[in-house]
């Protein structure tokens, strides 16, 4: 957290206020450790003076393009927020970067936890970053076909399988629990089980899902924010993550908690059975189509 839909509002709400700006100074860096690369010298000397073409994003990355060739690549991680401030307004301590812009205002680099990480790519750094990551859900290189190959052989458990960003990138937590609510699978099933059939559902209901969190600003359950310091809404939306004991909304059973890789994971035991065979059919989504109209500002692979 923040996933997929949660930096695509960030990217979406700092490219509508900060297109076209020139960074003036790096005005506060005080947990160097999150600078990937280049080295911190070499940053104080590039970042300055570069005109912010657009921003966008790449997985789970935020991705300022910058004139010269040059990409400031940024990942918010657990507890990472990137909002653009008015000049008076100062960073807190817990505001590990700060970039002054030549209009006065200023980008935060919010992070709590500080897993942050930043890096300055140029062309050969951008193009290795997206080689190292796997298909956007929501571009048009991601088929039900695609998925498929993706999963085929593979004895490792779905849920998990799901948050391997060289799988699918962007696909977190949060959004994988709430995508197999929706396709009817099991978390502990092995992802060469899956059929063709049950494969198309999962595509279905990872876009589905996605393209609802963007609908609704995203989820804030602690630190997210959109570029503009507001919340997102879609945790009031959730069908199964974080409802461990309450009532499946499909069919009445209780929701479950297991740990699995490490991640809470939540499921529905009647809807989502363990063994493979007749599956739940998902939801029906009445904004799945809007996804199509999302591949326009999604980067596909």
């Amino acid at each position: 957290m923040p996933e997929l839909p949660e930096v695509e509002i960030v990217a979406r709400s700092l490219d509508a206020q900060v297109r076209g700006r020139v960074i003036s100074a790096i005005e506060k860096l005080d947990w160097e450790r999150m600078v990937e690369t280049p080295d911190l010298s070499t940053l104080y000397d590039l970042l300055p003076g570069r005109q912010i073409q657009s921003a966008g994003r790449r997985a789970k990355w935020a991705l300022i393009t910058l004139d010269a060739g040059w990409t400031l690549a940024i990942h918010l991680r657990m507890s990472g927020n990137l909002v653009v401030q008015a000049a008076d307004v100062e960073p807190d301590v817990y505001t590990h970067l700060v970039l002054a812009l030549d209009d006065g205002r200023r980008i935060f680099f919010h992070d709590q936890r500080k897993f942050g990480r930043v890096r300055l790519l140029d062309p050969a750094g951008l193009q290795a970053l997206d080689q190292s990551l796997g298909p956007e859900p929501l571009g048009s290189a991601f088929t039900p076909e695609v998925l498929s190959l993706r999963l085929a052989g593979r004895r490792t458990k779905i849920k998990p399988l799901l948050l391997d960003q060289a799988v699918i990138a962007g696909l977190g937590n949060i959004y994988a629990n709430e995508a197999l609510w929706i396709a009817g699978i099991h978390p502990l099933r092995p992802a060469a089980s899956l059929s063709n059939h049950d494969s198309e559902r999962l595509h279905a209901a990872i876009r589905a899902t996605l393209t609802q969190a963007i609908i609704h600003e995203g989820s804030t359950l602690r630190n997210y924010r959109n570029g503009y310091g507001q919340r997102g809404s879609h945790q009031e939306h959730f069908f199964v993550y974080d409802r461990a004991g309450r009532a499946c909304t499909r069919c009445g059973t209780l929701i479950e908690r297991i740990v699995t890789a490490q991640r809470s994971t939540f499921f529905c035991p009647a809807c989502q059975p363990e063994t493979s065979g007749e599956q739940t059919e998902p939801v029906e989504d009445e904004h799945a189509a809007s996804s199509e109209q999302l591949q326009a500002r999604t980067r596909g692979s």
